[in-house]
């Protein structure tokens, strides 16, 4: 059973921009790879629009958006066909697309989260379907550029914020407190979580030495 869509001014172009700003660091990544105007365009796509394709399979909420949602398709599109013209004041602007990427995490985990509580998968199923939804198309971006998922590594706490908003989200849903207030506090909460990651250089535990002090953590 569906439940009831919690009303959120804007929210399509909430999503819109989500997808632009993922879009773009995946174009910047097939630039890099020295991708044809294709490749950037496919690239661009499958990062802007891979984690809400995984989330749709998941909860069966089918044809996905990535392939149904015209809207959304154009913005994907629309932000690599940019890169690939001006990619090279973007890449200048690199601290910049950070902060995009940064704030797109934090919107797809929203929404994510809440499209699957909608469609009454349980809490803990909406907890790793909202974070995959924010991880989704960082997967499959590193995937298509021959390139370790940085979810593996997790180096520059990407994952954990996703997963502790997808958490916040669920635990504010099931409490009734899920608002629009409630919901930008927490987009606040996982884009700031991600940007002071990067800045301060957090990052978690790496394998297990067996000595002291032999838990050694990855390194921008």
């Amino acid at each position: 059973m569906i439940l009831p869509v919690i009303e959120f001014p804007m929210y399509d172009a909430l999503e819109l921009g989500a997808v632009f700003c993922a879009a773009l660091s995946g174009g910047l990544s097939a630039i890099r790879k020295s991708f044809d105007i294709f490749g950037v365009l496919v690239l661009a796509w499958a990062t802007g629009l891979g984690g809400g394709i995984l989330r749709d399979v998941m909860i069966g909420a089918t044809p996905p958006v990535g392939i149904s949602s015209w809207r959304l398709v154009v913005a994907a599109l629309a932000a690599g066909g940019v890169i690939y013209f001006f990619h090279p004041r973007l890449e200048r602007m690199r601290r910049g697309i950070v902060v995009l990427d940064a704030g797109a995490l934090a919107l797809f985990v929203i929404v994510g989260t809440t499209k699957g509580l909608e469609y009454g998968v349980g809490m803990m199923a909406a907890i790793i379907v909202g974070t995959l939804t924010g991880i989704g198309g960082g997967i499959l971006r590193d995937l298509l550029t021959s390139e370790s998922p940085l979810i593996l590594q997790d180096r520059q706490l990407y994952a954990v914020p996703a997963l502790v908003g997808a958490s916040i989200t669920a635990v504010l849903w099931t409490q009734g407190w899920l608002t629009l207030w409630s919901q930008l506090a927490t987009i606040a909460l996982i884009f700031g979580f991600r940007l002071i990651s990067l800045r301060l250089g957090w990052t978690v535990p790496g394998p297990w030495s067996g000595r002291r002090g032999g838990a050694g953590s990855g390194r921008m």
